[in-house]
């Protein structure tokens, strides 16, 4: 592997961790509601906390969880709904040890302002081995985490001084926050061994065998035109689904559908113009309408092909595409003689529209030859749901990748390099050497 990773990079492997505290950025953001959703990104992790402690490190875990700070009024919720207890749980039934969540002062609207002297026994345990690890708060409960001001290198300062050693293994937060950023200012810092993976899978999109197919869908076509456009020249054929496809319809061929937005389709027809001449777009041209969003009730859905319809025509809702249009000749044998499939899509409105997402992941998978990379938890999700089966003989499959975060990976292709992404070259910038 590391051949493929930038020798910039400072590596987990090289890093003297003996007696060391280690403060490990993870990204365990599987939360909702209090419950885990899926424990694939704590299991992803499990590595690189194992790593630490054979080889003598001491390791305090920290994550984000959910959004708790109100972006209008700026206040932080710390309640049990996005605290980190129930992956505690989880990792300490797992590993068989015992983690401390330390309980730091929070005030009732701006969240923890300081690690304060409660940290300072569990530190203490930790380093005289009476416990396996220490668990840090929801680092979103930090006021100073996503702030500008001197807060922020407050709480970057106060980080760094319960450690010897920073380990980023977070690939899916992309984001420049103090955890994931600013900290490499004041420690050590290295690269966890799922943050390797990952950077090195993403070269398999950036540089892909070929034939190479993409498969992108999204809520928003506006947001995604970006990667689309880094994208479109890599890709031999481009797969759309979701509001994205929708308004890819709508800019194509003149028709309405109801819930897609106008900036979407303006955004969308920057993608029709290139491919009117290049024509990697595989249009599924059977469609689902339906006359609500309340799920798949009989007589108030059905399957319209798209190329039969008038310009001007308006469509209700239409929230899937027919499983049919993966038995037309030319996806079909697109999909089973593709070297490299990325899939960050899911076809359809769940958890009611899901037989084009079926569909795709099995026609995807008939073909055995080639690299298969999924990225995004709700790509993940649908296919552990939907196609259980597949899902397993995936995980022990080495031509399947699953990355931990699908919108890095889309932020990614669009810096064209994993290597731009500011936690990773701050990573770099810093070397793994104690800054001056």
């Amino acid at each position: 592997m590391e051949a493929k990773l930038d020798p910039k990079l400072p590596l987990l492997q090289n890093a003297d961790v003996k007696d060391k505290v280690v403060l490990i950025r993870v990204d365990h953001n599987v939360i909702e509601d209090g419950k885990i959703e899926d424990t694939f990104r704590i299991d992803q992790t499990i590595g690189t906390i194992y790593n630490i402690v054979e080889r003598g490190g001491r390791p305090i875990l920290m994550t984000h969880v959910g959004r708790p700070k109100d972006p209008k009024t700026g206040e932080i919720k710390t309640d049990r709904s996005s605290a980190v207890d129930p992956v505690v749980e989880y990792i300490q039934n797992k590993l068989h040890t015992k983690l401390v969540v330390p309980d730091l002062k929070a005030t009732e609207t701006k969240g923890i302002g300081t690690l304060d002297d409660t940290l300072k026994e569990a530190i203490k345990d930790l380093k005289d081995k009476k416990i396996g690890g220490i668990y840090l708060p929801n680092t979103r409960w930090f006021s100073g985490e996503e702030s500008a001001g001197p807060e922020r290198d407050a709480l970057a300062k106060q980080m760094a001084g319960i450690a010897d050693i920073y380990v980023n293994d977070a690939f899916g937060s992309w984001q420049p926050h103090v955890s994931t950023a600013d900290i490499t200012k004041y420690l050590p810092s290295f690269a966890g061994f799922l943050m390797q993976k990952e950077i090195y899978n993403l070269s398999r999109v950036l540089e892909p065998q070929r034939p190479f197919i993409a498969v992108v869908a999204g809520a928003k076509f506006n947001t995604k035109i970006g990667p689309i456009s880094q994208m479109y020249p890599k890709v031999d054929k481009l797969i759309l689904g979701g509001v994205m496809y929708n308004a890819y319809l709508c800019a194509k061929y003149g028709i309405e559908i109801k819930g897609i937005d106008a900036k979407d389709v303006d955004a969308a027809k920057k993608l029709v113009e290139m491919d009117a001449k290049a024509g990697k777009v595989l249009e599924m041209p059977l469609i689902i309408e339906s006359d609500t969003m309340d799920g798949k009730k009989p007589g108030q859905f059905r399957t319209r092909n798209v190329k039969e319809l008038p310009k001007g025509t308006k469509l209700n809702y239409v929230l899937d595409v027919a499983p049919e249009n993966f038995e037309v000749p030319q996806i079909k044998n697109a999909l089973a003689t593709a070297k490299t499939v990325f899939v960050n899509a899911v076809m359809g409105f769940s958890p009611h529209f899901i037989d084009g997402s079926k569909a795709l992941y099995s026609a995807i998978g008939q073909n055995q030859d080639a690299m298969k990379l999924f990225g995004g938890g709700d790509t993940l999700q649908e296919l552990k749901n939907n196609c259980p089966g597949q899902y397993l003989k995936a995980l022990d499959d080495p031509n399947y990748y699953f990355f931990t975060g699908g919108g890095t990976v889309l932020k990614a292709i669009e810096e064209g390099s994993p290597y731009g992404l500011e936690p990773v070259k701050l990573l770099m910038n810093n070397g793994g050497k104690k800054p001056k």
